[in-house]
This record gives C-alpha cells, sequence and structure tokens, in this order.
C-alpha cells in the first residue's frame, strides 16, 4: 500500500502538478468600485484570499482601479416547438472591465468577456426550470470571476509617459 502511495507521488510529481497557490497581480493595492454584489464582490473576495494584492476602500490610495464597463444577463431563444413553445434558450453573461492605473494609464485595455449556456425547457417542470436557470447564472459568475482573474494576473504595467 505504501509502495503505490508512493508511485502515485512521483507520478503527480514527475507529470508538473502543483497547486494553484497565490496569484501575482502587477500592483499591490486595487479599487474595485460596486463591490457590494454581483461579480464584483467575488472579484474583491477572490484578490483578498488569492493574491498579495490588497484592495482598498479609496480609489486615490490605490495604485490600480479595476472598472466594470458592463454586466449583462440575457435570456435568447433557441428553439421553439411546432405549436410555438420554447423548447430551447441560451443563458448569455457579459462582463467588460478595464484596469487604469492613477494617471489614467491602463493596466489592462477593456476586455469583455461573455458566457453562454444552452438549456433545454419543458412547462411540465416551470419551478425547476427556473430554479435550474438561477444555479447556471451562479456558475457562470464562478467562471467569471476566474477569467477575470486570469486576465488581471496577465495585466501589464503601463508605460511611463
Amino acid at each position: 500500500m505504501r509502495a503505490l502511495a508512493a508511485l502515485l507521488t512521483l507520478a503527480l510529481a514527475g507529470c508538473g502538478f502543483q497547486l494553484r497557490g497565490a496569484a501575482d497581480l502587477p500592483f499591490e493595492t486595487i479599487f474595485v468600485p460596486g463591490a457590494t454584489g454581483g461579480v464584483a464582490l467575488d472579484i474583491k473576495r477572490n484578490i483578498q484570499s488569492g493574491t498579495r494584492t490588497r484592495v482598498v476602500d479609496d480609489e486615490k490610495s490605490a495604485q490600480a482601479v479595476l472598472q466594470f464597463t458592463q454586466e449583462v444577463r440575457e435570456k435568447h431563444i433557441l428553439s421553439l416547438s411546432g405549436t410555438g413553445q420554447v423548447r430551447e434558450f441560451q443563458l448569455r453573461y457579459r462582463v467588460g472591465f478595464r484596469v487604469v492605473d492613477a494617471k489614467g494609464g491602463e493596466f489592462l485595455p477593456v476586455n469583455t468577456i461573455q458566457l453562454t449556456r444552452d438549456v433545454a425547457y419543458s412547462d411540465d417542470a416551470v419551478l425547476a426550470k427556473a430554479t435550474e436557470e438561477q444555479q447556471l447564472y451562479r456558475d457562470m459568475q464562478f467562471d467569471m470571476v476566474q477569467q477575470v482573474m486570469r486576465r488581471l494576473s496577465g495585466a501589464q504595467r503601463p508605460q511611463a509617459q
């Protein structure tokens, strides 16, 4: 049994696996406006718990400012039945953002991320489908936060002018 555990440990070490650890962001402090709910709050929490960057409450004391240009949730019909009832729809979640410094230089230019999920619909399970839709939006928001964090970690310091 110990030999198997040792073999698995060596196999994991040999494949390059390692824990994610703290993300390195190219700024020491950041201001996240509107961090009272939605994606902004989740991003603030991720920065606080998963990076060395401090989230400050004052825009003037921040080295970087995360600005949201949009946060949109949409629902589009994909298909109808022969009687004109919805059979399938698509949920879309789009967030636009950029990161600037106090002088207006861009750490990260405007980025837009859009996530989609297709959902089959049935009139027989209206409440279940409404709950499923809410859960899908929560999952999409979680995925969105992860993608925004990856973009933030790839940001570049603005060039001195």
